[in-house]
């Protein structure tokens, strides 16, 4: 439940939309710039790639934006607020940083519009922000407590032994990854993701990336899959450190396990797992749930790829195929003809009564969205996930 706000406080809040709308994103680049001068060592926790790009810069000021618009209502921004928890809590961030972020992200508020961040819009601010910091406060306290009591959990970073590495494709190889004391794992939801957080040699500032756990849940291991991004891409550090530097045999640390895109096992109502490149990774941890699980249950299984050589996971299909009875499944290449997944294949393949869950590259998860909405499927039957800082599908 988030604490309802005074009225007054409600209409200076909203009264600022506008400006946000306009300057958002200018003020939450000098809030970043300001906050890391005096606290770098919370550049061991954010992504620096995101922040070189621009796109941390742009999901804040959408957030902010958002809070402002439904100021009346904070609680249409709890399905926002449980899956940004869900981030910060796989990331480990802590109480004692929200004030951080409330000093600075108001003394940008304040250097980006001057006279007009008048005493009186930055008190509203305050104990805006002051409200909406106590409910992802409370939230992760939650996720943090139910991480750390479920069996063989733990909160923040564990070490764990890269156990076994596998090249599933050009581009993507996988990680098996066990306990460094020895211990199990702890069950999760096929969907879901860890942290994994290097040091690399001659970098200042540890990384974390998050990667889906790719295979479905085991007792004694996870499994990510990553995708070796190009050695120019600021993004692709961590993956190229992965591929060329970790080997079996080394230590990674690993946050427990994370994220609500995940599947509903406990159904036996129609699926389609539609994704492109490494976008399949949290999908073959749903497939395999579901040979597992509910092997009846008529399945579709689509994966774009750019050509034969980057696609991954043929083998995993295969297999579960042999112990599913209702499963119908394609890889389509670029390079081939009707080497797609338009609309007409969806229509041909996807049980329009059931769900569908879709993750890949952005445009394509437009276009497979729209396609399953042209379709008839409604909203809560269209599950997704973007990699990356939240980004909204417009109708």
């Amino acid at each position: 439940m988030i604490h309802i706000l005074s009225q007054r406080t409600r209409d200076i809040v909203k009264s600022t939309a506008p400006v946000l709308e306009q300057h958002g994103t200018t003020i939450t680049t000098v809030f970043y710039r300001n906050m890391f001068e005096a606290h770098p060592e919370l550049l061991n926790i954010f992504n620096h790639a995101n922040q070189s790009q621009g796109r941390q810069q742009t999901a804040l000021a959408n957030a902010v934006y958002a809070a402002a618009v439904h100021i009346d209502n904070l609680e249409n921004i709890l399905p926002a607020v449980v899956q940004i928890a869900n981030k910060h809590v796989s990331l480990g961030i802590k109480p004692e940083h929200y004030p951080i972020v409330g000093k600075y992200l108001l003394g940008a508020i304040k250097e980006v519009l001057g006279d007009a961040a008048t005493d009186e819009i930055l008190d509203a601010w305050k104990e805006a922000y002051g409200v909406i910091a106590d409910a992802f406060i409370g939230v992760e306290a939650n996720m943090y407590k139910e991480a750390r009591e479920q069996e063989n959990g733990w909160n923040f970073f564990k070490p764990f032994i890269v156990a076994r590495k596998v090249q599933e494709s050009d581009i993507i190889t996988s990680f098996y990854l066990k306990p460094a004391d020895h211990s199990n794992v702890p069950a999760y939801q096929a969907g879901q993701y860890i942290s994994l957080r290097v040091s690399i040699p001659g970098e200042k500032y540890t990384m974390i990336r998050q990667y889906s756990l790719s295979q479905a849940s085991k007792p004694d291991e996870f499994r990510i899959s990553v995708k070796r991004e190009a050695d120019n891409d600021p993004n692709g550090m961590v993956s190229v450190y992965l591929h060329n530097q970790v080997n079996e045999g080394d230590t990674v640390e690993v946050s427990p396990p994370a994220g609500e895109f995940v599947l509903d096992a406990t159904k036996t109502t129609p699926v389609a797992f539609i994704s492109g490149g490494v976008g399949i990774t949290p999908m073959i941890s749903m497939l395999g749930t579901v040979a597992t699980a509910t092997p009846e249950r008529p399945t579709v299984f689509l994966h774009a790829a750019r050509n034969e050589s980057l696609a991954a996971f043929r083998a995993d299909v295969e297999n579960h195929a042999t112990s599913m009875s209702n499963l119908k499944h394609q890889i389509f290449y670029a390079t081939e003809p009707n080497g797609f997944i338009t609309q007409e294949v969806l229509e041909s393949y996807v049980d329009t009564t059931g769900d569908a869950y879709v993750c890949g590259p952005v445009p394509f998860m437009e276009a497979m969205i729209r396609s399953l909405r042209a379709l008839g499927m409604k909203e809560e039957q269209i599950h997704y996930e973007f990699f990356g800082p939240a980004i909204q599908i417009s109708e």
